[in-house]
């Protein structure tokens, strides 16, 4: 695929692929002869995760340094679970006050309906 298949294909623009890649978000992407992205499904599957931790908000150090140890083989598999059991834990973490902002919130609308503005 190229470059434009994919940025609509995941609601990226190119120029934030070309980020990724510059930054080692997602691995190199494979070129053909003429020096052209092409991206396979390998490295979809990278953009797609990308786009999925940066919209639950995981620090792009982190993804940086999983794509890093994934680079390095086998031998980083239990340092990339701890990175990423580490990211599910302040994942669930902002979900929860997430919660309580929602509970929060649906309480002062609760208040309006009954017409008690008026308390904080």
């Amino acid at each position: 695929m190229t470059i434009a298949e994919v940025s609509r294909r995941y609601g990226l623009t190119a120029d934030t692929l070309r980020y990724y890649e510059r930054i080692g978000l997602i691995p190199p992407v494979p070129r053909n002869r003429s020096g052209i992205r092409c991206y396979d499904e390998d490295t979809c599957r990278w953009v797609e995760l990308m786009k999925c931790m940066r919209g639950a908000g995981v620090q792009i150090d982190a993804l940086i340094e999983y794509v890093a140890l994934y680079q390095q083989g086998d031998g980083t598999l239990e340092a990339r679970k701890n990175l990423l059991i580490e990211q599910r834990r302040q994942l669930q973490a902002r979900m929860a006050e997430m919660q309580e902002s929602l509970a929060r919130l649906d309480h002062k609308i609760e208040l309006c309906e009954q017409g008690k503005m008026h308390q904080v």
